[in-house]
């Protein structure tokens, strides 16, 4: 829900700043200020200070500045509507009643919730009886103890077409409510609905308040077809824009002590995250079967600074840990990066607990590597840096990737890091070799290391992309957020499919983020609601914008008086147009990074199949509208 800025000067009114930072910063008073040490930076002179009679608080060494609300946000992880319901329980202020259809939607969610809760205690129950014997050796023969089980509430699915569905009938909840929360299947056929989750040992997923909102099933049998199971979209559950332990993790954050004790670690899957936490690394959290997303680095940020990000070290490992770098550079904010810890090639860090204990993932992350060395040993493995035409191709790929950090002040920082370390490997200036991590000291003897970049050289890139420092607006890009912006209804079915969208344009990609975070919060999302968001903003500006140009307008399903059928329609069919052309020119990047690093007849054969089924694929849309 909203609230109003009365509401909201009430509350703060209430509130002196200098007691919510009290609680969380050491504070001794200089004049009408307070000051302390910073919590958002490691620094020996205090340089945060605090003042009541303005209400605000103000950290010089990281430029974050705000209210209580804000610092609520800032320090514990809340969202906007904890940290003000937090607030106003202490000021003793009751929140604003909600609009009908805001009640509805809480009690709808409310009865939801309820449902998976009944359906994780229910698994939990199983895996203790009689059937649920193989799956609790199965957990327990991956070294798991009855507390770190019971923790994290850990159950099991029988191997019985309906045996949670008859279960839930018997607490009188609905085939709706099940079908709802994504428990259960309907068969296209008209047979009775069945379970989703079957034979599976199940690791519930929590919202930030604890509650269950979704499953994650592992197969007992190998011959199952899918080994991971995830619930699917539902009112209550948004994979892209949750993370699994995260309400453990972040408080396991805030009471930390250890070196690595207070720094979320990103592991791939439940059972990593686990095996973590059972090894004494309570700050694990995992994505949900899919690429990290703006929106889960967002929710890492709120509690860390800079996470650590911990992949495979082979070559699967090294691609995600590229996709991740090119899409967090744009969210790129001061104070706040990601780190990389690279496992020993084929092991999990389950696989390397059991070999070398706590210590052994200590060790790796202690050698984590920074976002600026991995980016930069990236590049320095597209392509060899031999001669004065292969450094200026460096350079401008480097160059390329400053323009896509949307900050000024890190864009500039990056732009003089860059510089030096051109220098040192160029030796222009200061000379001798720069220093690299393993994997750059491979690139620099010439051998292909495990960080192996799947981007293609800047000359082999289009120039319009970057003839203006900013990337060209794409129209199919732009018409799919427009058509989300008009009709938000659609993200109920469609939420996935928007979040992954690559969007080109820095200012399309920033509203299509700002659409996604007021989705993922949960509430029914209008175009009105929309509207006040953005109302007096320049991403709000940027939207009347889009809306106003022709070449758009001309689109009748993106429009806002077009029918819900009549947008999801044309939403869904200019998707699948869309992806068709996208997914050429990523076959034609990677069609040209080989032959770049080998020149055979294959890969001649390769690129020019490529080509030449995107420029029918393009001539084709050209047609046709957009």
């Amino acid at each position: 829900m909203s609230f109003s800025k009365a509401f909201l000067d009430e509350l703060k009114s209430r509130i002196r700043v200098s007691d919510v930072v009290g609680r969380h910063v050491k504070l001794t008073r200089a004049g009408r200020e307070f000051k302390g040490l910073s919590p958002f930076t490691n620094e020996k002179t205090p340089s945060f200070t605090v003042n009541d009679q303005k209400g605000f608080y103000h950290c010089f060494s990281s430029g974050s500045h705000g209210d209580a609300i804000k610092f609520l946000q800032e320090v514990r992880g809340l969202t906007f509507h904890e940290a003000v319901q937090q607030l106003a329980d202490e000021a003793g202020m009751e929140l604003p009643q909600q609009s009908p259809q805001e009640r509805e939607w809480e009690k709808r969610r409310a009865t939801l919730t309820d449902v998976m809760e009944m359906a994780a205690a229910f698994y939990v129950h199983a895996l203790h009886q009689g059937k649920g014997r193989d799956a609790l050796s199965y957990v327990q023969g991956r070294g798991l103890q009855r507390s770190t089980i019971d923790a994290f509430r850990m159950g099991y699915a029988p191997n019985d077409r309906t045996a949670l569905h008859d279960h839930l009938l018997q607490k009188d909840v609905t085939p709706e409510q099940m079908l709802e929360t994504g428990l259960v299947i309907k068969p296209d056929d008209g047979r009775p609905l069945y379970d989703r989750f079957r034979n599976r040992v199940m690791f519930p997923i929590f919202d930030a308040r604890g509650k269950a909102i979704a499953f994650g099933g592992r197969a007992l049998d190998a011959n199952t077809p899918a080994k991971y199971l995830n619930s699917p979209e539902t009112p209550l559950f948004h994979k892209g824009a949750v993370l699994y332990n995260f309400k453990r993790a972040r408080e396991a954050c805030f009471a930390a002590k250890g070196p690595h004790d207070g720094a979320l670690i990103v592991a791939e899957g439940y059972m990593d995250v686990i095996a973590l936490a059972e090894a004494g690394f309570p700050t694990a959290v995992a994505p949900l079967g899919t690429a990290l997303t703006e929106q889960q680095m967002a929710l890492l940020w709120k509690v860390c600074p800079e996470p650590i990000l911990c992949f495979d070290g082979d070559r699967a490992g090294a691609q995600a840990a590229h996709r991740v770098i090119d899409r967090a550079l744009p969210l790129l904010k001061p104070g706040h990066s990601l780190r990389f810890a690279m496992l020993p090639e084929g092991q999990d860090p389950d696989d390397l607990i059991r070999q070398g204990g706590a210590g052994a993932i200590a060790d790796v992350l202690e050698r984590s590597d920074s976002f600026a060395d991995v980016l930069w040993e990236r590049e320095l493995a597209v392509a060899p840096y031999d001669t004065p035409e292969r450094r200026a191709g460096l350079e401008d790929r480097l160059r390329t990737l400053l323009k896509s950090i949307q900050e000024k002040r890190i864009r500039d920082y990056y732009a003089k890091d860059f510089r030096a370390r051109l220098d040192k490997l160029f030796d222009q200036g200061q000379g001798g070799a720069p220093q690299r991590t393993a994997r750059g000291r491979q690139a620099a003897q010439g051998r292909r290391p495990g960080f192996r970049s799947d981007r293609p050289s800047v000359e082999l890139k289009r120039s319009a992309l970057v003839s203006s420092g900013e990337s060209r607006q794409d129209p199919r890009e732009a018409l799919l957020v427009l058509t989300i912006l008009n009709h938000p209804e659609l993200l109920s079915d469609h939420f996935e499919a928007f979040a992954e969208l690559e969007i080109s344009h820095p200012k399309l990609d920033r509203l299509r983020s700002e659409i996604i975070s007021l989705a993922a919060l949960g509430e029914p999302l209008d175009r009105s609601a929309l509207d006040n968001h953005f109302k007096d903003t320049e991403i709000g500006r940027f939207a009347l914008d889009l809306s106003s140009q022709k070449a758009l307008k001309s689109e009748r399903f993106a429009q806002p008086e077009a029918s819900v059928v009549d947008a999801e329609r044309g939403w869904a069919h200019l998707l699948n147009r869309y992806r068709s052309v996208h997914t050429l020119q990523k076959e034609l990047r990677d069609a040209e990074l080989a032959l770049a690093q080998e020149m055979t007849e294959e890969n001649v054969a390769r690129l020019a199949a490529v080509k030449a089924q995107l420029h029918e694929t393009e001539r084709d849309l050209a047609n046709t509208d957009f």
